[in-house]
């Protein structure tokens, strides 16, 4: 039998809470008798079961919908998310807004660009720790405008130029970082 503690289901609630589709209408879908959960799903829910008929409709079908996702995970799935749960509890009030927007313009993103931005994650991910975290450093030290012109450069090219660029960096590692800028003469002179 799936035993849930109380912080790990206060977790999982909060974490499906978030979950895509919470934000829909009230009456956009109907809500979900509690008899009609699986035996799992109700000891998920066990904290909400007397006021459950009282929660919104869409608010039940994001948890339920959730309640499946977490349900079909393997225990270090499970882990990662709690991980990620407790990194988003330690976000101020202003940096989980950020964090919402993000994801609010990647899911209106076109399907295929949604696709491409997992795979350069991926790729990402795949590199040796050193090297990710070489190419944060010189990402953080590149002033705005130079990621700015990065990043429009980077969006204008074909995916074929980006391949290519991609396996030049693997080859040929990033390329230098900006040269500083020049220095400035005091009003002075000399």
């Amino acid at each position: 039998m799936l035993r849930i503690n109380g912080p790990l289901a206060v977790m999982v609630m909060a974490w499906l809470f978030m979950a895509p589709g919470f934000a829909l209408a009230e009456d956009s879908q109907p809500g979900v008798a509690w008899k009609a959960l699986s035996a799992e799903q109700q000891q998920l829910f066990e904290r909400f079961r007397d006021g459950w008929d009282q929660l919104p409709p869409a608010r039940q079908q994001a948890m339920v919908k959730g309640s499946e996702r977490w349900l079909t995970m393997t225990p270090e799935e499970r882990d990662r998310a709690r991980e990620r749960w407790s990194k988003w509890e330690s976000l101020s009030p202003e940096e989980r807004q950020m964090m919402r927007e993000r994801w609010q313009r990647f899911r209106d993103l076109p399907p295929e660009d949604r696709e491409r931005l997992r795979e350069e994650y991926r790729r990402f991910k795949s590199m040796p720790p050193e090297q990710r975290q070489e190419l944060r450093e010189r990402w953080r030290q590149m002033p705005p405008e130079q990621r700015q012109e990065m990043r429009r450069r980077w969006e204008q090219m074909t995916p074929e130029q980006r391949e290519e660029a991609r396996q030049r960096m693997e080859t040929d590692g990033p390329p230098p970082p900006p040269p500083p800028p020049p220095p400035t003469r005091g009003l002075g002179g000399g």
